[in-house]
Formats: structure tokens, C-alpha cells, sequence
């Protein structure tokens, strides 16, 4: 596992130790940053069940502003800090041993890339994302989640303030995307006025 891209490209990247994570293959992740690479130069990145730290630790190699990291793991926490210090990343990330749904709830942080890949089977991936539909101020409006799962655990969701625009299989890995729903944004401002 390495950054495959931009200012620390080439950087073998530790794993987490265990079984606990899954971790994404160079070649989705290659795939993934070809597509939203437009989209992030100044992002704020937020990598939920950040695992090794891998996705985030990329999104600012390739010129994110700021990314924060989630992981309940205590190895997956002290993983991505050592990730970072080796690819030199550290003064722009934020890492936090954490519960993913308790920040969802409490944080007042906008992003503008949301990338979720949680442990498999759990339906976790729906529960962030029915947590993200009840806050999605939580997005900004250009903004974007992107969901890693097996092909096996997907299912449609209706949300009214997201809508899924693509997908794409690489294997045994489905990347899902979402995006706000258009004039979302207008109905926040309504409601923060009343």
C-alpha cells in the first residue's frame, strides 16, 4: 500500500495491524482520485473509519487543505499518525480516536469530501449516510460523499438531501457517490430563518 500520487507519492504506507480493516487496493484508489482529483484542491477531506489513514493520507498528497481522520481503533489511530509522519503530511490532518456517529452528530465541521469505508456487514455505511441526511450542513453544496463497500451490501437509499450520481466496481470493491440534492440549500436558508 502506498500514496500513489503527488507530494508523497511513492510512500509505502503501514497497515493496521490485525484484521480489522480492509484496505483500499492502489488501483481503486488510483481510479478513485482520477475521478474526484477536479474536486480537490482546498478541499476539506473527512475519511470516516479511516483504517491505515490510506484515502485521506492521499487527498492531501494530491492537494487537499485539511483532512481530518476517524478511527475507534487505537491501532488505527496510532497507523495513521505514523502514516502521516512519514509522508509529511501531519501539519494539515487532524486525527481523532473516535467514534464515527457521535462526530457526525456533535461536529460543526464542513466538508467538502466525505469518504466512508467502514467495517463490512454491519450496515454502517446506511447509518452514516441516514446520519448525514438529517445534518447535511455537514456537506458543502458542491460538496460529495463517497461510500466503499462489497457490491454484496448495496442497497438504494432514499435521502432527501443526497442523491447517489454514480457508481463504479473495481472487483470486489463498489465506490458509491453522492451528492447534494439541488436547491437543498435554499431550504437550509429557509429554515434557519423561521
Amino acid at each position: 500500500m502506498r500514496v500513489v500520487s503527488g507530494e508523497a507519492k511513492g510512500v509505502t504506507l503501514q497497515s493496521v495491524p490485525g484484521t480489522g480493516t480492509r484496505p483500499i487496493l492502489d488501483r481503486v484508489k488510483t481510479a478513485l482520485f482520477d475521478i474526484i482529483r477536479p474536486t480537490l484542491p482546498e478541499a476539506v477531506f473527512l475519511d470516516l473509519f479511516a483504517g491505515s489513514g490510506s484515502v485521506g493520507i492521499e487527498a492531501l498528497s494530491q492537494g487537499a487543505k485539511r483532512a481530518v481522520f476517524l478511527d475507534l481503533s487505537k491501532a488505527a489511530v496510532d497507523t495513521i499518525k505514523s502514516n502521516l509522519q512519514k509522508t509529511a503530511l501531519s501539519e494539515r490532518a487532524e486525527v481523532r480516536h473516535a467514534d464515527a456517529f457521535g462526530y457526525l452528530r456533535n461536529t460543526k465541521g464542513v466538508f467538502d469530501i466525505i469518504f466512508i469505508a467502514p467495517p463490512q456487514y454491519k450496515n454502517l455505511w446506511q447509518e452514516s449516510m441516514w446520519l448525514l441526511a438529517e445534518r447535511p450542513g455537514l456537506v458543502s453544496t458542491n460538496g460529495s460523499i463517497i461510500v466503499q463497500i462489497d457490491p454484496s451490501e448495496y442497497e438504494k437509499l432514499e435521502l432527501s438531501a443526497f442523491e447517489e450520481n454514480k457508481a463504479r466496481r473495481y472487483g470486489n470493491t463498489l465506490l458509491i457517490f453522492y451528492a447534494p440534492v439541488k436547491g437543498q440549500e435554499e431550504k437550509r436558508s429557509k429554515n434557519s430563518i423561521s
